[in-house]
């Protein structure tokens, strides 16, 4: 499957192995006049909806995230991103394909991901330019909460 900009029913086909769905949240981070256009529109078609911008506070299901080499810290990009994600969203960090204009590092991905509290599941090339990096939680917050039990039968 081609994945070049452009092309209406490649975009869907895209958008579709992003899984988003439409009546999903999805919040767009790092908006700027590089974006690709095309798939931001292709996003908010099969949403049937906008994309909510960084300053919403609403729980979200997906985050769109644009990354640059220049842009702030990526640890604390994606720690930010967490924040309004549901228990089972996922982050879709998207980065310049190499040879562009603010290239990242694959390592950079892999070094910041974990440290982040998150898992990169797969990759994706999105266009162009752009290249999507899948990230999701490695555990559910639920998760803590029953080792906090557990530390606190402990504690008896």
């Amino acid at each position: 499957m081609s994945t070049t900009p452009g092309t209406g029913d490649n975009l869907a086909a895209l958008v579709e192995r992003l899984g988003i769905e439409q009546g999903m949240v999805v919040q767009e981070i790092g908006y700027d006049d590089d974006v690709d256009a095309e798939l931001r529109d292709a996003i908010e078609d099969r949403l049937n909806d906008e994309m909510v911008d960084e300053d919403s506070d609403e729980v979200v299901d997906v985050v769109v995230l644009w990354y640059r080499s220049d842009d702030d810290d990526l640890v604390d990009v994606l720690v930010d991103a967490i924040a309004p994600l549901a228990d089972n969203g996922v982050i879709w960090l998207l980065t310049p394909k190499r040879g562009r204009a603010g290239y990242v590092e694959p390592s950079d991905i892999s070094e910041a991901a974990p440290t982040a509290g998150l898992s990169q599941t797969s990759l994706l090339p999105l266009g162009a330019d752009w290249t999507g990096a899948r990230l999701a939680q490695r555990r559910s917050k639920g998760s803590s909460d029953k080792s906090d039990k557990a530390d606190k039968g402990r504690n008896r």
